[in-house]
């Protein structure tokens, strides 16, 4: 038996609730599950269902303020780094003194 579903209106998109998205995600990575079949029996594009999962993965933060620890020193060269910054993916980047702010502030955008 076909199925159809006839869009009309102004808006012609489907829309899903993020709990029909959870089941269908749920449904679609089970374990033994095959993508497509779950797509077909959802009425949903596996493109999509990929989609919806690289979303749901994707950590979203805020820029906020995070805690940092000073600490003292001994004299050293100019040639060591100033500061230590420490990503929470585990990346660290030290900054030399004598690196241009500019040049600081791309690197830690980029690893942002």
């Amino acid at each position: 038996m076909v199925q159809a579903v006839l869009l009309a209106g102004p808006e012609r998109r489907r829309r899903w609730s993020a709990d029909e998205r959870a089941e269908i995600l749920t449904a679609a990575f089970s374990p033994g599950a095959v993508v497509s079949q779950v797509a077909r029996r959802y009425d949903v594009s596996t493109g999509l269902i990929y989609t919806w999962r690289r979303q749901s993965t994707v950590e979203v933060s805020a820029p906020g303020f995070v805690p940092a620890t000073i600490t003292e020193m001994p004299d050293r060269t100019l040639l060591e780094p100033a500061v230590f910054v420490e990503f929470p993916t585990g990346v660290v980047v030290r900054i030399n003194s004598a690196a241009p702010a500019e040049l600081a502030a791309t690197v830690l955008r980029a690893l942002r």
